[in-house]
């Protein structure tokens, strides 16, 4: 059976950081628990931050820029948190290589795994065209990577793999 990594806030685990849940349709999530095996996962929470925990935004670029040591993440209440989405995407990353899983479904607009959309920066509620952390690492290490809003895209891949 196919393994799929999902942000565990996605699947009504209270992770995110104001304590609060988000969650996949429940037809989309009823077919995934049906056909694939999930692997429920929250970087920001294994790397050791808590619940709950300032928001954070990424400053002075995307997930690229911070892998890359360009940017930062930053909480709204000044605290650097970088080195903990570092280490919570490289987590991500070992888990889906130990159980060598292909796909992930994360929650678009996290600093962390936002696929298409992130925070600019500026905690105004603003978003722009790019990827969090986690999210940019599993795809430059050919993870595909989907979100809340497009799992039918990766169950039509799925049902469609030989």
């Amino acid at each position: 059976m196919q393994k799929v990594f999902v942000s565990a806030c996605l699947v009504g685990n209270k992770v995110r950081y104001n304590g609060s849940s988000l969650s996949l349709d429940m037809s989309d999530k009823g077919w995934l628990e049906l056909n694939v095996e999930l692997t429920v996962f929250c970087p920001e929470v294994s790397a050791g931050l808590p619940i709950p925990r300032a928001p954070a935004e990424i400053i002075g670029g995307n997930g690229r820029d911070v892998l890359n040591h360009t940017a930062t993440v930053i909480g709204d209440d000044g605290v650097d948190v970088t080195s903990a989405f570092l280490k919570g995407a490289r987590q991500a990353l070992s888990l889906c290589r130990q159980h060598g899983i292909k796909y992930a479904i994360l929650a678009e607009g996290s600093p962390s795994c936002g696929s298409q959309q992130i925070y600019d920066g500026t905690f105004s509620g603003k978003k722009i065209p790019g990827a969090g952390v986690t999210a940019q690492l599993l795809m430059a290490n050919g993870i595909k990577v989907y979100s809340q809003h497009t799992v039918t895209q990766l169950i039509r891949e799925v049902k469609n793999e030989p």
